[in-house]
């Protein structure tokens, strides 16, 4: 079978995650998207962020009713191990433990959108996680194919001539280098985002056009995104 994991922080998950996921599921055949909600994200030891119990639950109530889609616990914390000694998710991890789990006849695709993608070269061990497996990227207004080159690690981007001749083209791809591969997932026009959530919870806002009604619905019994109010523990 064809398999993504679609690995984020998820502060929480919302519709522009969803519809990046439909939209896979459909361009690349794909049987499932495993939802890794990161325990510590290396991206975000210095940001504060909401307890990995929330963002996983947030994750599978979002994914109620989506048989395409699994809320995955392949991130989890240990819970013998004190908050104080736990580790970064690194994906390079991750994907080599699903590798393990799979068939000689399965396809595995790590499914990120281009706003994370372009510091990928900051990732740890990004040149051996971009080999390990195929990339799906989710195209965002404004970039265009050579941002695509350009982010990835020195040592695999294509020569600077060609990665000229990208300058305007849209992400659409396939992307072929020498043991890369990257696919290109068109625009999905859904323009959300964790940080507009968070603010429209503080002012009150509606959320109903950002996130599942589940997801709404949780967020604001548990009083998460407010500044001030306690979320409650679980």
């Amino acid at each position: 079978m064809n398999l993504a994991l679609f690995g984020g922080t998820f502060d929480p998950i919302h519709r522009g995650h969803l519809k990046v996921a439909r939209a896979a599921v459909e361009r690349f055949a794909l049987k499932e998207v495993w939802f890794i909600p990161a325990d510590i994200p290396p991206h975000k030891l210095t940001v504060p962020i909401t307890s990995y119990y929330h963002r996983y639950a947030m994750s599978a109530l979002a994914l109620t009713g989506e048989k395409d889609f699994i809320p995955s616990t392949l991130e989890a914390p240990n819970v013998d191990t004190p908050k104080s000694e736990r580790q970064p998710s690194y994906s390079i991890e991750t994907v080599r433990r699903v590798k393990k789990m799979l068939g000689k006849g399965d396809h595995l695709y790590f499914l990120i959108g281009m706003d994370a993608f372009k510091d990928i070269a900051k990732w740890h061990e990004a040149e051996a996680l971009l080999k390990e497996v195929d990339f799906i990227v989710a195209a965002r207004p404004g970039f265009a194919l050579a941002d695509v080159a350009s982010s990835l690690p020195p040592v695999l981007r294509p020569n600077p001539a060609v990665t000229k001749l990208f300058r305007k083209e849209k992400i659409e791809g396939p992307l072929v280098l020498p043991n890369v591969t990257l696919h290109m997932l068109p625009e999905t026009h859904e323009n959300v985002s964790a940080t507009q959530i968070r603010a429209a919870v503080e002012r009150g806002g509606a959320l109903k056009k950002l996130v599942p009604d589940a997801v709404a619905e949780y967020i604001h019994k548990q009083h998460l995104y407010r500044t001030g109010k306690k979320a409650k523990s679980r």
